[in-house]
């Protein structure tokens, strides 16, 4: 009943009806952009005078920007988490958004945004998927679907309106996951270009004026909390139904060209924004050690019974099972500064017991196979490499993974959520009783590891030996004694 007594959240009762310039179009105003981009530039507007408005463009024709429009454009980030061991738990209200436009209702609108004086950059983020080719989009008349064919539209008319002046280009800044995502993007632009008989003035103004700038994101944001909505409205005196929650933690990579650095001043607010010549690095440093955290402690805690991340991370053996192997067994096989690698694991791990996100085991399970050969495997084999020996943590836990794809567990059913062939491979290699033969026809089987691990010295003796101890004792005793018979 008290909320009904709420007035709803608008820029008159924060106090913030200042009109910024318009230098920033959106597409995506899902919940990653309003806790992750929305929350950067609003930072950067009050604590380093970026004086940027960002306009949100709809992505998708289902989407929700009227909900955005009716609060004018403001909403509430709950940031929660961990940080440096001591628990962070804040709010404040965002402002950087000036105006919500959906393209499919009012696409005249969204095509005025070509015409803005001040307008410089595009960001997005229209999930992994957003970023493909619709030859079935073969006509100029919008509104587009595809959002590359948005974009390419809004490009083509900023062309036509500044008769395709130098300085009108745009820096386009995609977030979508998938690897050099700006340059996928761009050649998709191009792609219509020529699909729609575009002058070739304008593909070189493209070319040569607009900066295609690809990126590295990392923050969870699990976005309204519908499960927990009272005890986050009980905290406000205005009703939010955009309230946005994430983690404290935030890694923005950004590579640079002709002088980003210049236009968007991340230097000055506190946050992990970093502008590169080469991202790869820290693509590399995230997959290993973040993504590669989750995966080389999984079977070993799933095994343990342990169900979320946090408990896991808090369990005195699984804990210091994933720190030393992630100190001693992983990151020694990158090749990156020391320092900065144990600076990122010492984050993970704080975001890892982050008591306000419930991050389940059995969903880190889904296509086990395919991301233990991307994330772990390449450290596992570089360490060979480098070392002359097995890194036993790693192939304890490699071992532990054919474990898990045995399907049970004493009476435990296991979260078996894998491709089909896959699943039904691991039982015709689970029918064998001899733990040496289990390792040899799970280790030699290309079509899960691109190679034969076989041939590797030593793997296939050591990982019967984990599965012979895991079988004979609990997870912890089983490692243990799986250390000292190599020690």
């Amino acid at each position: 009943m008290e909320n009904q007594t709420k007035q709803k959240l608008n820029r008159e009762l924060i106090d913030s009806q200042e009109k910024l310039p318009i230098k920033i179009v959106q597409f995506g105003g899902g919940n990653f952009m309003r806790g992750f981009t929305d929350y950067v530039i609003d930072k950067l507007n009050k604590e380093a005078g970026f004086n940027a408005g960002i306009v949100n463009v709809q992505p998708t024709p289902g989407g929700s920007v009227h909900k955005l429009e009716e609060q004018d454009n403001v909403y509430t980030l709950f940031s929660r988490g961990i940080k440096k061991g001591e628990i962070i738990d804040t709010k404040q209200v965002i402002s950087a958004i000036q105006k919500s436009i959906n393209p499919y209702t009012d696409y005249d609108e969204f095509l005025a945004l070509a015409k803005e004086e001040e307008l410089e950059f595009i960001f997005s983020n229209t999930t992994e998927t957003g970023i493909a080719y619709d030859e079935s989009e073969n006509n100029y008349a919008g509104p587009h679907k595809n959002f590359p064919a948005k974009v390419a539209v809004l490009l083509h008319e900023r062309f036509k309106h500044f008769n395709g002046a130098k300085d009108k280009g745009l820096r386009i800044i995609p977030c979508e996951l998938i690897e050099d995502n700006a340059f996928a993007l761009k050649e998709i632009i191009l792609k219509y270009a020529q699909l729609w008989n575009l002058d070739s003035n304008f593909v070189q103004w493209i070319e040569h004026s607009n900066y295609f700038h690809n990126t590295l994101v990392d923050r969870i944001v699990p976005g309204y909390p519908k499960d927990d909505a009272e005890t986050y409205e009980d905290q406000l005196d205005y009703e939010d139904q955009m309230m946005v929650v994430s983690e404290v933690f935030l890694l923005f990579v950004i590579q640079d060209l002709a002088n980003l650095k210049e236009r968007i001043p991340f230097d000055r607010i506190d946050e992990q924004i970093l502008v590169v010549d080469d991202i790869q690095p820290y693509r590399l440093r995230k997959v290993r050690i973040l993504n590669g955290g989750h995966t080389l402690m999984l079977a070993p805690a799933i095994l343990s019974g342990k169900e979320t991340v946090k408990e896991s991370i808090d369990d005195p053996f699984l804990g210091k099972f994933l720190s030393e192997t992630i100190f001693n067994e992983v990151n020694p096989t990158l090749g990156l500064d020391e320092n900065e690698l144990k600076d990122f694991a010492e984050e993970v791990f704080d975001r890892f017991r982050n008591p306000f996100i419930k991050h389940y085991q059995a969903s880190i399970a889904l296509y086990f196979v395919s991301k233990f050969k991307v994330r772990i495997l390449p450290s596992l084999l570089k360490y060979v490499e480098i070392n002359q020996k097995l890194p036993l943590n790693l192939t304890f836990s490699l071992a532990s993974l054919i474990r898990f794809y045995q399907g049970k567990f004493g009476e435990k059913f296991l979260p078996l959520n894998d491709e089909e062939t896959i699943v039904n491979r691991f039982k015709e290699i689970w029918a064998n009783e001899d733990y040496g033969k289990v390792a040899e026809l799970a280790l030699s089987e290309t079509a899960f590891w691109d190679t034969d691990l076989t041939k590797v010295n030593g793997l296939k003796s050591a990982v019967a030996k984990a599965l012979w101890e895991i079988d004979q004792n609990d997870t912890e005793t089983a490692y243990h004694n799986f250390i000292q018979f190599y020690s």
